[in-house]
């Protein structure tokens, strides 16, 4: 099976990759990892392959006390930020790396970097970082307003500047300490001011998507369920956030409209004794891979029990169906028996589970995999982040 792109397809594509493969895109991790935890159902006796983002999640899950944690990007920068992360873990107090990570500025991260850090690193993450220490500063707004995500959270910023009263209501929305206080809050003064023709258009550009890692393959997806487009999605799904979840726990959220974490509103990675159990030995089964999913695959002679494949395969079916075939018969080569898979996507029903054939003789993706849709849609229903129409839990069948 071949992708047939039209001549916009290409140049979005390209523009895509342009920017994708120059850039950390994800400067923390979009996708809940609570909610994943209780998908996965991890034990001492299981190997995981992740792929890194941000590596906050790599450390969540690692906090679970796997056996070993493969995380595996083909974004050689998104594994340069998981090694800082490790390297601080190890050499680091709390205190410092707390500032590093929480709240993303440390007035000597020079020095800690060059004194505590820097020898950890591999040599693509050293000359990386070498060259974004200033990352850390307060000068340039701090780690959350850096890489490609942190452009559009400069952006939004800038936006709330010039609309000083969504500014304020946005800002008392993030302090409410129930859901029927930020209900009120939301509908009242973020609501009425927030969605506007600006704000529609904004979202609706594939620039503004591919700053936030979302190929315009995976935005046509999006268009063509939704009956108001990108806009209409994130605006229902950020409605259901502000509506229906507790706000003072949802750091997803918090960490672009504050810059920073807090202690009380942060990652599990970040909290105090968490810290330490990474620090005493939890962080010792990561395993960083730069590479795709299909050449670790290949590579590696060990059995693994736990995928998380994120979003990856709406751009991947799109654009590359035949690569994405031989990922998955590199998945089901080295699955254990029962293994399980978690995957998002812009779609509720992906359509290339049914395309993608796999195996011999030749059957649909969908045959080789036994979804737990009930606890897949209790689970999307708790999930904070809440911007992927689709949350699937897979266990693999004749792995």
């Amino acid at each position: 099976m071949k992708a047939t792109l039209t001549l916009r397809d290409r140049i979005d594509q390209a523009v895509f990759n342009a920017i994708y493969t120059r850039s950390l895109v994800y400067n923390t991790c979009w996708e809940d990892p609570a909610v994943d935890r209780l998908a996965l159902n991890l034990t001492p006796d299981d190997s995981l392959l992740v792929i890194t983002s941000a590596g906050c999640n790599v450390l969540d899950y690692a906090l679970a006390g796997p056996r070993r944690i493969h995380a595996v990007d083909a974004n050689p920068r998104q594994t340069a930020l998981l090694e800082l992360k490790l390297a601080g873990i190890r050499h680091l107090d709390f205190a410092d790396f707390f500032a590093l990570f929480g709240a993303g500025v440390h007035g000597r991260f020079r020095e800690i970097y060059h004194d505590a850090l820097r020898a950890d690193l591999s040599p693509f993450a050293q000359d990386f970082w070498d060259d974004r220490l200033q990352w850390f500063s307060r000068q340039q707004g701090g780690l959350y307003f850096q890489g490609l995500a942190g452009v559009v959270a400069r952006a939004f910023h800038a936006y709330l500047k010039v609309r000083p009263q969504l500014a304020a209501g946005i800002g008392d929305l993030f302090q409410a300490q129930s859901l029927e206080e930020q209900r009120a809050i939301y509908d009242s003064r973020v609501q009425p001011l927030m969605w506007g023709s600006g704000m529609n258009w904004t979202l609706s550009r594939q620039l503004t998507m591919s700053l936030l890692g979302v190929p315009a393959a995976q935005r046509r997806q999006v268009q063509a369920q939704h009956h108001q487009g990108v806009a209409g999605f994130i605006r229902e799904a950020i409605e259901y956030v502000f509506r229906e979840l507790p706000v003072w726990s949802n750091y997803f959220w918090a960490v672009y409209i504050n810059g920073h974490y807090t202690e009380s509103c942060c990652p599990e990675y970040l909290k105090r004794d968490n810290f330490q159990a990474l620090k005493t030995g939890r962080a010792d089964c990561i395993v960083p891979h730069t590479c795709t999913v299909t050449a670790f695959l290949q590579a590696t002679e060990e059995r693994l029990s736990r995928f998380v494949l994120l979003d990856h395969m709406d751009w991947m079916s799109s654009y590359y169906p035949e690569a994405l075939a031989e990922e998955w018969t590199a998945i089901f080569d080295r699955a254990t028996p029962d293994a399980r898979v978690i995957f998002r996507s812009a779609h509720a029903a992906p359509a290339y589970l049914d395309l993608i054939e796999v195996g011999q003789p030749r059957v649909h993706l969908r045959e080789r995999l036994t979804f737990q849709d009930e606890l897949a849609q209790d689970l999307q229903r708790q999930d904070r982040v809440h911007t992927y129409a689709g949350f699937h839990v897979a266990d693999l069948v004749g792995a």
